[in-house]
């Protein structure tokens, strides 16, 4: 989990309320207008954190969900069966590194952040940082990121994690799970749009 939500994420973020009618239509556009349009880069979602803890299963609990979507465009790490936590992360980050070649990755993990703030869903560019609120020295994960807000910050942080309502996570993941599904049927239309434009513009 990432207690820092600002530590490498100087640009705007896009922000989305996880209740907000139309949140995953929301997410599957910020997806879509952050992922290359044109490239041969495997996109990698990377979802972080564990089961262990309630506000920290907001990664596994998307990845699972995911994951029984059966995605033809994404590959999804990190599930509730196999989940990528502090532990082996770095090891798991090096095998996604040997298995594909130069992938895009998107990482995915819950944070703390201010109380008006719980229940946002922030996608930005650059990496999230697991761990950066608690001194682990975890890698950096992602060419961009999607978080969760699952809770307050400035206390006691891991009390606050463990005494995280599984309701509210689960329909953060559920709206994060269904945004990232509907990106995965858009992404190959625009991909085809795109690569029919250059060729044309080549053969013009």
């Amino acid at each position: 989990m990432n207690l820092k939500t600002n530590l490498f994420d100087r640009r705007a973020k896009a922000r989305i309320s996880h209740d907000d009618l139309h949140a995953a239509e929301h997410l599957a556009e910020e997806l879509i207008d952050h992922i290359p349009s044109v490239t041969k880069r495997p996109i990698v979602f990377i979802c972080i954190g564990t089961d262990r803890s309630t506000g920290d299963s907001l990664g596994p609990l998307v990845g699972t969900l995911l994951e029984e979507k059966n995605l033809k465009a994404f590959h999804v790490y990190g599930t509730l069966d196999d989940p990528i936590h502090a532990v082996n992360l770095a090891e798991k980050l090096k095998e996604i590194q040997a298995k594909y070649v130069d992938p895009y990755i998107i990482g995915i993990d819950a944070c703390l952040g201010r109380i008006k703030n719980v229940g946002v869903i922030q996608v930005g560019t650059g990496p999230v940082k697991p761990g950066a609120g608690v001194n682990k020295d975890l890698p950096a994960v992602g060419d961009i990121h999607i978080t969760g807000i699952v809770n307050v910050s400035g206390f006691m942080e891991f009390f606050v994690l463990q005494n995280t309502r599984l309701n509210l996570v689960m329909k953060m993941a559920k709206t994060i799970a269904n945004g990232i599904y509907q990106a995965s049927l858009l992404y190959p239309k625009k991909n085809w749009t795109e690569l029919n434009w250059v060729e044309e513009e080549r053969t013009n």
